[in-house]
């Protein structure tokens, strides 16, 4: 088995590139990375944990985990429009064995290397495997998207579709093991809206990524905007194939409240859809307009809701295998 240093010399030392502008002036290998934000720019930092039982299944491909301990992370940056720069990880494992070491590294700096994100220190330890990972990125101060923006009679809109995450995690738990399934590749193998978060900027008010479930976020954002919001009871982007897994009713109820989305929540002016939606059209990416925003404060519009996401320490029952939010 190989020891601590020889799992980061072997798997998690990427060369520097010569001539890139990474901004990194010291990187893996010493007691702290020394790091230089551009000109003009805002630090966004942010931090995830990920622990398996909890927010991945134990037996999930060491790829997928991997790769989504570092996309849930960066999708914070997403809905701060931030542009990734760098990462730090703190990797614990039962045991180090070079096979999964090689797939999940692989993973996770693919990733890294397709989002322009560095990988510049962190810290590996033996116990139940979690995956702690740190994601810095850059703003333009005055742009940066929060969830205190929002203000009555906005627009509330998503990103790309609804209920995936949570399809993908009940297909998971019967059986379906095949990564090119759609519902599956979104709860194992979630993509981070980067691109559509920059691109939102200086038309969104307000943002917050869907991780713990779109009735649950949307609460964070209401909270801190100080606002309401009516839901409108139809026409919401369903993933494909979500009906055929958990029918119309149990698809819905994942839209609302299944969590690991991660799609991009956001409150935008009337006068700025058209320009929001042809931005992200360029990108590949629908924006669907799903409800409103009030000055009376709470949640309307949705009935037959079963709860609004999963808290870890509330609640008397356990999330399900791989579950970060219950099922509804």
């Amino acid at each position: 088995m190989p020891s601590e240093f020889e799992v980061i010399a072997r798997y998690f030392t990427v060369p520097p590139v010569d001539g890139a502008d990474d901004g990194v002036m010291l990187g893996v290998g010493d007691d702290c990375t020394l790091l230089s934000p551009s000109p003009g720019k805002r630090l966004a930092v942010s931090v995830d944990t990920s622990v398996a039982g909890v927010h991945f299944p134990p037996d999930a491909p060491a790829l997928a985990i991997g790769h989504r301990a570092l996309a849930v992370s960066l999708s914070d940056l997403a809905a701060m429009g931030a542009r990734p720069r760098w990462c730090l990880m703190s990797l614990t494992l039962e045991s180090a064995e070079d096979d999964w070491l090689a797939k999940f590294s692989q993973g996770f700096l693919g990733l890294c290397e397709r989002t322009g994100t560095t990988l510049v220190g962190g810290d590996t330890t033996r116990g139940r495997t979690a995956i702690g990972v740190t994601v810095m990125g850059e703003v333009d101060p005055r742009a940066a998207l929060t969830r205190g923006g929002a203000g009555p009679g906005e627009l509330l809109a998503v990103t790309g579709s609804l209920g995936g995450g949570a399809g993908g995690l009940a297909l998971w738990q019967r059986g379906e093991r095949d990564l090119d399934h759609p519902l599956l590749a979104r709860y194992l193998l979630p993509q981070p809206r980067l691109s559509a978060g920059q691109a939102l900027l200086g038309l969104a008010t307000a943002a917050i990524d869907i991780s713990d479930g779109l009735l649950a976020d949307l609460g964070h954002l209401c909270q801190r905007s100080g606002v309401g919001a009516e839901l409108y009871p139809h026409g919401w982007p369903l993933a494909a194939g979500l009906g055929d897994a958990l029918g119309e009713e149990g698809a819905f109820q994942a839209a609302l409240s299944g969590g690991d989305d991660y799609e991009l929540l956001i409150s935008l002016a009337p006068r700025h859809l058209v320009e929001a939606r042809k931005r992200l059209a360029s990108l590949g990416v629908e924006l669907t307009v799903i409800g409103e925003l009030t000055r009376e404060t709470g949640i309307r519009g949705v009935a037959s809701v079963t709860h609004g996401g999963w808290q870890h320490f509330e609640g008397a029952g356990e999330p399900g295998p791989g579950n970060k939010d219950r099922m509804p």
